[in-house]
């Protein structure tokens, strides 16, 4: 069983769909003002891990992430460089792609909505709560009259609505009946891009455009609606009380959001002048690493990013990969006819895979997941230090490695690089110094052999001396 932590619920909940084997998921995705920061991709790399995770355990899921691409903040940076609010989103859309690709978004069969592709499904939602008292026009915007919904609203955030109000500020406008009030369609102002509707040229405002795009593609109630931490309140309170009141149904059934990403204790922001562009970050590590750096922690704790961390997460990733090669070097001679059939290898691949789940299961568990992984790598190593393996012990060696790569790959979407190279003279050549410093070593030459080891390492060559045989991986 799946369980989930509902952050409407507060707590841990077992997954049930609405359809049986099938997921739908709504999260909110970029506002395409400006290229994705590392915060950006912490969201888009966990909840691709989530619908990876889903088709893994046989579902069949229909996965919504839209585009903001109307926003004050593009219509000033549209202003600025003086051109169209649509070249802009263009730009940044195109580089939103250019960039994830590289952390390995899983893009098939995926559905990306633009804001701006959704406007007469937002009038007519408007129009819908005008129509049923919760939303009213003033001076040619639309806002939701909170106190219509008041018995419900604040329950995702935690928040009653009067401390809510307590905590609000009066608009200079003063054209809201109450502070919370919030807009779903803004008056078009002097040298802004609008749209005709009921009320005027104007433009919808943000929370609407989830409401309309999620009712569309996944019908007023769905599985499950996903974001930031950040998004919960105002954004998705919002969400709530419009598509409930103008679509009906349950809206979504299950929030997940992750959590920030700090710079040296502090949450990552403009503000503070502490965040980095994914697509800087990606000059110094590859996206793969990124990825695997992000899944390395439970996603609703706090992520501490720098340098140091990616290049730890780097490093295990290695682990991992040389760990691989060994045993693909192993598979290419031939097996022995009284040899090892790697029991225990065998036992740790069906713990691991029992953990893994378990791990995975338990609110999507990435960091334990990867852990079990690590356990498995471990005694993989152990299994490459044996003189003669059988058969069967081949067997296990596929199974393992088959395994950790379908993880890996297909449900955490972290690609592997696995250098195998056999039979050529590069293998040979180091095989052949690793049988001269084996001789060194007998004969207690131990400066020679330490001589081989250094050069070997300079080359990118680590060896490992075992009980019985010395190990090389690149």
């Amino acid at each position: 069983m799946i369980k989930i932590y509902n952050t409407l619920k507060g707590e841990l909940e077992i997954f049930k769909p609405l359809k049986e084997g099938e997921v739908s998921m709504y999260v909110c995705g970029p506002t395409v003002y400006n290229y994705i920061h590392i915060g950006n991709a912490r969201p888009a790399i966990f909840f691709d891990t989530v619908r990876r995770y889903f088709e893994f355990r046989g579902y069949k899921v229909k996965y919504i992430q839209n585009f903001t691409d109307v926003d004050d903040k593009m219509i000033k940076k549209a202003n600025e460089e003086g051109v169209t609010l649509q070249d802009i989103a263009k730009k940044y859309i195109d580089a939103y792609f250019e960039d994830t690709a590289k952390i390995n978004l899983k893009e098939e069969g995926m559905i990306r909505p633009k804001a701006t592709e959704h406007i007469g499904e937002m009038i007519k939602i408007i129009k819908t709560l005008i129509e049923k008292g919760y939303a009213y026009e003033s001076q040619g915007d639309v806002y939701f009259d909170v106190n219509s919904y008041k018995q419900e609203y604040g329950e995702l955030s935690g928040q009653s609505i009067d401390d809510l109000k307590s905590g609000a500020r009066i608009d200079v406008s003063e054209i809201k009946k109450d502070p919370l009030d919030f807009a779903l369609w803004k008056k078009a102002k002097e040298g802004e891009p609008f749209w005709n509707s009921p009320w005027g040229k104007g433009r919808p405002g943000w929370h609407i455009e989830c409401s309309a795009m999620s009712n569309k593609y996944l019908g007023p109630t769905f599985d499950i609606h996903g974001g930031g931490q950040d998004l919960i309140f105002p954004h998705h309170e919002n969400e709530i009380a419009q598509s409930k009141c103008g679509t009906g149904g349950e809206f979504a059934r299950y929030w997940i959001h992750n959590g920030y990403i700090n710079v040296k204790g502090e949450k990552m922001s403009k503000s503070l002048g502490n965040f980095f562009l994914l697509r800087e970050v990606l000059e110094q590590f590859e996206g793969r690493v990124v990825r695997f750096f992000i899944l390395s922690s439970h996603y609703r704790k706090p992520i501490d990013f720098s340098d140091n961390e990616l290049i730890q997460s780097k490093a295990g990733l290695e682990r991992i990969e040389n760990a691989i090669s060994r045993g693909k070097e192993i598979l290419t001679s031939k097996p022995a006819e009284n040899g090892s059939d790697l029991t225990e290898l065998k036992e740790i691949l069906e713990i691991s895979k029992d953990k893994f789940i378990r791990c995975m299961d338990e609110d999507f568990n990435t960091a334990g997941g990867i852990g079990a992984i690590f356990e498995l790598v471990k005694e993989l190593n152990k299994a490459g230090e044996i003189n003669k393996i059988s058969k069967i012990g081949f067997e296990v060696l596929e199974d393992t490695i088959e395994y950790i790569r379908v993880v890996m790959e297909e449900v955490f979407g972290v690609l592997l690089k696995v250098e195998v190279q056999v039979g050529d003279m590069t293998t040979e050549l180091i095989e052949f110094l690793l049988e001269l410093r084996r001789e060194a070593r007998d004969n207690k030459n131990w400066e020679f052999s330490d001589k081989v080891r250094d050069r070997l390492l300079e080359m990118g060559i680590k060896i490992k001396d075992g009980k019985e045989k010395t190990t090389w991986s690149i």
